[in-house]
């Protein structure tokens, strides 16, 4: 007999919010939250998402143990900007039992039909910058700090229960060129010659303290930039606070670039960061009390690289303008020892942000889904 018991309590969110660590304890490939931060997504005084979203989460327990987990998300922004009724799944996770797995998505379903929602979708955020997608490709290799991973039975579940795609992302592992190496030669003429034809310089950035007069311009070009992708509503000012807050700890100015134009507009950037994956596995997804330390070391000393944001503003693209952002990454991976780079999720379909790899040596990893579900009676 399974029990599903919705979240009311910190102490039961926590429980929710730790599960996958118990789930995926032999699991060498898995990558634990941060748990601070999965917290406070479902703190509705502290997510400025909570303007515009509704959410709630569940348990699945038999005997008192728990074996499943489930949380769903109504993003009324989302659904006007993109004229839908769907309601969103998030952060799912259970044990191999189809009894577990249906009775949680039976009580998403359930609140989707109170809420007059047709669809369900999922697994997604409150935001396009939360975690996204579930792996159905790529299961023996390491998840990233910014995704999910999940057992591959999730699948069949899925599909048992009536879930189809809605779109894949595709993931990608980069071998970075050494210095020598005539793709970096290439790259760097390539790139000195785009600034000299586009009259466009690289910010000089020699701490974080240099970031803060750029921070409002890195996300209004996101909601400019990322408008059209699947899924995305604008951030709000807090929400650009609060994204803030959470990768400006994680930058190195070797390894963040901010294209300007002559009137110090910025027109691109990229945000990249040394891979952390092994410092929070170590602390099971806790900074404290010996995590933080840890991650300092892993930003600081490193061969693997995390690539998170990229953004071109619309009248600069297919100018060449990609190979400034590469060209300094490239060389602050250089100066540091890193020696592979691995993208974060990117739509299948996007095949502009896929041909910027199309030079180096690369290989598509894993691939992830967003499954939908038409629902009956509504």
């Amino acid at each position: 007999m399974v029990e599903i018991r919705e979240v009311g309590s910190r102490r039961d969110l926590k429980r929710f919010v730790v599960y996958p660590n118990q789930l995926y304890r032999d699991v060498p490939q898995y990558m634990p939250p941060l748990i601070s931060e999965d917290m406070a997504d479902w703190n509705r005084k502290g997510n400025p998402a909570f303007a515009y979203c509704d959410a709630r989460c569940w348990l699945a327990l038999r005997d008192g143990k728990i074996v499943g987990r489930i949380g769903a998300i109504l993003s009324r922004k989302s659904n006007e900007k993109w004229n839908t009724r769907r309601l969103r799944f998030t952060q799912v996770d259970f044990i191999d039992d189809f009894e577990v797995s249906k009775a949680l998505f039976d009580a998403v379903e359930g609140w989707a039909r109170e809420l007059n929602c047709n669809e369900v979708h999922g697994p997604l955020g409150f935001t396009d910058l939360d975690r996204e997608g579930m792996l159905i490709e790529g299961f023996d290799q390491k998840s990233m700090f910014i995704t999910y991973y999940n057992h591959p039975y999730y699948l069949t579940h899925l599909e048992r229960l009536g879930y189809v795609k809605d779109v894949d992302w595709v993931e990608f592992l980069i071998d970075i060129p050494g210095p020598e190496d005539p793709i970096a030669e290439k790259l760097d003429r390539l790139a000195q010659r785009v600034e000299k034809m586009t009259h466009l310089h690289v910010a000089k950035l020699n701490s974080r303290r240099d970031y803060k007069p750029y921070v409002r311009k890195v996300f209004d070009l996101i909601n400019l930039c990322y408008a059209h992708l699947y899924g995305t509503v604008d951030l709000s000012d807090e929400q650009i606070r609060k994204y803030a807050d959470k990768f400006i700890p994680l930058i190195n100015p070797e390894l963040a670039c901010f294209v300007l134009d002559e009137n110090e507009n910025l027109v691109a950037f990229g945000v990249t960061a040394p891979s952390m994956a092994a410092a929070i596995k170590k602390h099971n997804g806790h900074m404290f009390p010996l995590g933080f330390i840890d991650i300092l070391k892993a930003l600081k000393v490193n061969d693997t690289l995390d690539l998170y944001l990229i953004a071109v503003h619309p009248d600069y693209r297919n100018r060449g303008v990609n190979a400034i952002l590469m060209n300094h990454v490239l060389k602050g991976c250089h100066k540091l020892g890193i020696t592979v780079a691995e993208t974060g999720p990117q739509l299948e379909t996007n095949e502009k942000i896929q041909n910027q790899w199309s030079m180096f040596k690369y290989r598509n990893h894993k691939k992830r889904r967003c499954w939908v579900k038409q629902l009956a009676n509504t």
